[in-house]
């Protein structure tokens, strides 16, 4: 069954009772217990809630997991799978993540005695060459953010199976409709759910998905201990907004292509960074791994005297943070998403004062195309 038609029908048939075709939100923080010793299957919602649930198993079946976990950010989704190691653990991280990813880790983790390289994870070689006896994770970007490098998530997930390391894919900009990284051998799959999943700008959420039912069992039991988890109404939020997830990524996609194209071809843009773009490095694994190229671009003007331009003369465009809403955003990376990482490695990754990232949204193309033209003159 194609993944669009699955993610239609998340929670249609929960509530045999009155036959209710959406999700109920189950606005309660505790059950009554039918008896003693005896539940109802729920105790209190941080441990289970339906609506939580109906989510939780929806996104598994999407991305071909065993489990599903619902969180109350994408940050504390990565924070309850960070849990999973211990003292002493290193990883290897993509090297041009998005930047709350990389203050979590660094001056959060690092105070625990846990150690990260970053490496471009588009490079296999790069990403075998970090690897140390007490390498226990990998957490790379599907497609990274913002400069969207592609990662070879098949290689990459035997790779460690085969040395006994963790793979942990963040495949927030490409989302299960376009790759599925459980599939791809990897061990777990994390999104910013605020994202293209909920889609339309109104909620924040995380979501992560367990390849193994061992490895689900330790991360429910972080969940629930931890205690981040997705309240009910928010979870009827992704829920609502994950139904019309294909229809909204194929126009994205269209969208993402034409307005790629003519940037490209714009005097003004110095370099187009699009997946979709047969110039573009990637372009042929994505083409191979995945079902399209998202809709999400990155792009360098020729002076970072028209940044400020571009960021306010934009009538349709809004300057803003987060992406994968209806609505298309712009956002300045360097002092926005990506400020929390050193200045001279931002430098190293071509994260500069030229660029600038475009978050494609569901709107008429010619009147996006036709925006940003205004704001260039």
């Amino acid at each position: 069954m194609d993944i669009s038609t699955q993610a239609a029908q998340i929670g249609l048939y929960w509530d045999q009772r009155t036959g209710a075709v959406t999700m109920p939100v189950y606005q309660t923080a505790t059950f009554k217990h039918p008896g003693l010793g005896e539940s109802t299957g729920y105790d209190y919602s941080r441990s289970g809630n339906p609506t939580r649930q109906a989510l939780e198993e929806g996104i598994a079946r999407l991305d071909g997991g065993v489990r599903g976990f619902a969180y109350s950010s994408g940050m504390a989704a990565i924070t309850n799978l960070l849990l999973l190691f211990h003292k002493g653990d290193h990883l290897i991280v993509t090297e041009d993540l998005y930047g709350g990813t990389y203050r979590l880790f660094e001056q959060i983790f690092s105070m625990y005695d846990l150690s990260f390289t970053y490496v471009d994870t588009s490079d296999i070689k790069a990403v075998e060459q970090a690897i140390r006896p007490e390498t226990k994770g990998l957490f790379v970007e599907s497609l990274t953010n913002p400069l969207l490098k592609v990662a070879d998530i098949r290689r990459l997930a035997e790779l460690c199976r085969s040395r006994g390391i963790l793979s942990i894919v963040d495949n927030t900009f490409l989302t299960p409709y376009l790759l599925q990284p459980l599939e791809m051998g990897a061990d777990i799959s994390v999104y910013s759910a605020t994202k293209y999943l909920a889609g339309h700008n109104d909620t924040v959420a995380g979501v992560a998905v367990v390849k193994e039912k061992e490895l689900a069992e330790k991360v429910y039991f972080l969940q629930n201990s931890v205690g981040a988890v997705l309240g009910p109404h928010d979870s009827w939020l992704v829920i609502r907004g994950m139904k019309t997830l294909g229809v909204r990524l194929d126009r994205q996609q269209e969208n993402a292509m034409k307005i790629a194209e003519w940037l490209d071809a714009h005097p003004k843009v110095g370099k187009v960074f699009y997946p979709g773009l047969p110039l573009h490095p990637g372009h042929a694994l994505l083409k191979k791994q995945a079902r399209g190229f998202g809709g999400m671009i990155a792009f360098e003007v020729v002076d970072p005297t028209l940044i400020k331009p571009l960021l306010l003369k934009t009538r349709l465009i809004s300057f803003a943070e987060s992406l994968g809403g209806v609505e298309t955003l712009i956002t300045f990376p360097e002092v926005q998403t990506h400020a929390d990482i050193l200045p001279e490695i931002r430098q190293r990754l071509g994260i500069n004062n030229r660029l600038l990232r475009l978050s494609v949204g569901i709107e008429y193309v010619d009147d996006l195309i036709g925006d940003l033209a205004q704001a260039f003159e």
